[in-house]
């Protein structure tokens, strides 16, 4: 990695919704070629904003329409090599069914305590911390 390389640039959400019964549950995803669970997430396109590579990476790895809320704290790290940021955002569920790809082959939803236990990277639990620090109490 060269002294002041650009960093890849991406953007995701922490997927959250109230289950029937109104009690919250966030959406991870599971990357086969990393055999990892995450918050959905990816690489921008060129030109693409942030909030809308969020939004579209949403859709693409979980099906799921979303209404973006609070901005979460923005990830730095390392990945192949080069810096990465990835930016967040709160993200409610609103419609939407999931369907396997290549990409992404599975996805739950799960309340907090499981899915501080299911998500591989510590980064992903602070931005879960983050997400239960900016939603209204229900």
């Amino acid at each position: 990695m060269t002294a002041g390389e650009a960093p890849l640039r991406a953007a995701g959400c922490v997927l959250w919704r109230r289950s029937h019964g109104g009690t919250l549950e966030i959406a991870l995803v599971h990357r086969p070629k990393y055999d990892d669970w995450s918050h959905p997430k990816g690489k921008l396109k060129r030109g693409e904003d942030a909030l809308g590579g969020a939004l579209r990476e949403v859709r693409e790895e979980t099906g799921m329409e979303c209404e973006p809320g609070a901005v979460l704290p923005t990830a730095c790290y390392v990945a192949a090599g080069r810096p990465k940021e990835v930016r967040y955002w709160a993200a409610r569920a609103t419609e939407g069914t999931f369907v396997p790809n290549k990409e992404i082959d599975r996805m739950a939803w799960l309340p907090p305590a499981e899915a501080r236990a299911r998500l591989t990277e510590d980064r992903d639990r602070e931005l879960l911390d983050a997400l239960l620090a900016v939603l209204p109490a229900e």
